[in-house]
């Protein structure tokens, strides 16, 4: 005992204990409300999910009213709006149509209306001949010897302009042709078909320059160049002389056809 005396924890037990027994109850007081809070904070989060839960469900109660989703119920009102919008645009562009139309046929009723109301203008009189079959007097004299004169008048005139036409040089309707005849293959000896293609004449044709042009595999073309009287030489004419070469000529085409 005289040993215990000395130790001074024995005797502040009781200090101890009070402390321990505050430490435990101040820790339970702590605890309490914070378990309280968390309670609380659960209750809240409960209720909002309830609350979104039956958000969802009366949405999805109205879709079903309505039997189609809400997605393709959008889609639909989009597509009806973009087919009014077309119908709006294809109404204002037959709108136009239809004033542009109502105006020119405005126009050409007043261009009517002018033309007819313009004044027609008579053609005149026939003048009468210096001389008739029937010896009528154009100068209001009888005397034959003026008569016989304005006929002789008449008919040196008449001989004159009659030559003067005559001198007046015809103009000759001319074309100028360009042909391309195609042989069989590379092996068609193309100066004999030159040769041969020169030897088609006539009255109103006349050959011009040549040459061979390239067209594929090593076979050429000769496009040759002629001159022809459009009222003498027929296009076709020439065409049908030239296809009867059949050992040289597959083909004849008309490359360039112009008035000379």
């Amino acid at each position: 005992m005289a040993a215990l005396a000395h130790e001074k924890v024995w005797l502040d037990r009781t200090i101890y204990n009070d402390a321990e027994k505050n430490y435990y109850e101040s820790k339970s007081k702590v605890q309490v409300p914070l378990a309280q809070s968390q309670s609380s904070l659960a209750n809240e989060v409960a209720k909002a999910r309830q609350h979104i839960k039956n958000s969802l469900e009366c949405m999805d109660s109205v879709a079903t009213l309505a039997g189609v989703p809400n997605t393709e119920l959008v889609n639909k009102l989009h597509h009806l709006e973009q087919e009014n919008t077309d119908m709006k645009k294809v109404i204002d562009d037959l709108r136009n149509l239809v004033i542009s139309l109502q105006a020119r046929v405005e126009s050409l009723e007043s261009n009517n209306k002018s033309n007819t109301a313009a004044p027609k203008t008579t053609a005149p009189a026939p003048t009468k001949t210096e001389d008739s079959d029937d010896g009528v007097d154009l100068f209001g004299s009888d005397d034959e010897e003026e008569n016989e004169a304005a006929l002789k008048l008449r008919e040196e005139r008449l001989a004159a302009y009659n030559a003067k036409k005559s001198k007046k040089p015809v103009l000759i309707a001319k074309s100028n042709i360009i042909l391309d005849v195609k042989p069989w293959d590379d092996e068609t000896d193309m100066v004999a078909m030159e040769k041969e293609v020169r030897q088609i004449s006539t009255d109103g044709l006349l050959w011009g320059a040549a040459k061979l042009v390239p067209l594929a595999y090593g076979i050429h073309k000769l496009q040759i160049s002629c001159v022809v009287e459009d009222e003498k030489v027929s296009v076709d004419w020439l065409t049908e002389e030239l296809e009867k070469l059949e050992d040289f000529v597959q083909s004849v085409d008309i490359a360039a056809f112009n008035k000379v």
